[in-house]
C-alpha cells in the first residue's frame, strides 16, 4: 500500500469520523466494519491469514510499510503547519510520565489490572478443570444422549471463555486510558464537546458488564467454583462501581457508529 491508497481510504466519506476510538477492537465480532477506516486499512494491508500472523515475515514488512507511510505523512502535516518534530519539549514528556504514573493509582485503575492477573490465575488453576469439562461435553455427543445438545454447550462455554478473555487486559488499558485523560485536565477546559476519556471509560464498562455476565455464566457451567468465581465477580463490581463514580457522564457518552 502506497500513501496515496491510505489517503483514499481516510478520506472516504462512507466511514464514520473516529469511530474506531470508542470500540473494543474486536472486529471478528462488530456490525460496523464496513463504517470502519481502521478496519478497512487493516484489511487493506493484511488481506490473508498470512500477511496477519506474527510469526510470519510478512506481518511484519506490512508493519515497516505501515509506519514508513504514517511517518511519510507525518513530516508533510508538520512541514504544512511549520511544526518541529524534533523540538520535543522534556517537560511535557515529564507532566505525561507524572499523569500515567497518578493514573496507575487510582483505585479503579488498581483492581483493573488485578482483575487481569487473577484471570489468567484462575485459567491457571483451572486448567484440568476445564479439560474434564471438554472431555465429558465429548462423551456426550459420541453417546448421543437424548435430551442433551453437547455442541451447544461446548460453544456456548467457549464464547464465555472468548468474552472473559478478550476483556482481560483491554477494561485496564481503557480505564487508564480513561484516567489519564480525565487527570490532565485539558478536555475539561473545552465547554460543550464530548470528553474523549467519557468514552474510553464506556468501553471499560461495557468490558467489565459483559465479563460479569460472562462469568455469571461460568458460574453456572462450575458450581464446584463457587468461591473463586464469586471473588472475580465482586471485584468485577467494585471495578464497575467506581469507574461510574470517577466518571459520572460515561455511560451516556454517545460513541460514534454505536450509540
Amino acid at each position: 500500500m502506497d500513501k496515496e491508497r491510505l489517503k483514499k481510504i481516510v478520506d472516504n466519506p462512507d466511514f464514520i469520523p473516529g469511530i474506531y476510538n470508542y470500540c473494543d477492537r474486536w472486529c471478528e465480532r462488530c456490525t460496523m466494519t464496513s463504517k470502519c477506516s481502521n478496519y478497512a486499512l487493516q484489511k487493506e494491508q493484511f488481506p490473508d491469514a498470512e500477511s496477519n500472523d506474527p510469526d510470519n515475515e510478512k506481518f511484519w514488512e506490512g508493519i515497516s510499510d505501515m509506519f514508513r507511510i504514517t511517518m511519510e505523512m507525518l513530516d508533510e502535516m508538520a512541514e504544512e503547519r511549520g511544526i518541529d518534530l524534533d523540538a520535543v519539549d522534556d517537560t511535557v514528556i515529564e507532566e505525561r510520565e507524572l499523569i500515567r504514573e497518578e493514573a496507575d493509582k487510582k483505585e479503579c485503575v488498581v483492581m483493573a489490572k488485578k482483575y487481569g492477573t487473577d484471570v489468567k490465575l484462575w485459567f491457571e488453576a483451572s486448567e484440568e478443570l476445564l479439560k474434564q469439562k471438554e472431555k465429558m461435553l465429548n462423551s456426550h455427543l459420541e453417546m448421543g444422549l437424548p435430551g442433551s445438545a453437547p455442541e451447544k454447550a461446548a460453544a456456548a462455554l467457549k464464547d464465555v471463555i472468548d468474552i472473559i478473555r478478550w476483556y482481560q487486559h483491554q477494561i485496564y488499558v481503557k480505564l487508564m486510558r480513561a484516567m489519564m485523560g480525565k487527570l490532565d485536565g485539558f478536555q475539561d477546559e473545552i465547554e460543550n464537546m464530548p470528553k474523549d476519556y467519557e468514552g474510553s471509560a464506556k468501553v471499560a464498562l461495557i468490558g467489565i458488564d459483559r465479563s460479569i455476565a460472562a462469568w455469571g455464566t461460568m458460574l453456572q457451567q462450575f458450581p464446584e467454583e463457587e468461591n473463586s468465581i464469586l471473588d472475580i465477580l465482586v471485584l468485577l463490581e467494585r471495578i464497575r462501581k467506581k469507574t461510574e463514580t470517577f466518571f459520572p457522564g460515561a455511560r451516556n457518552f454517545k460513541r460514534p457508529g454505536f450509540d
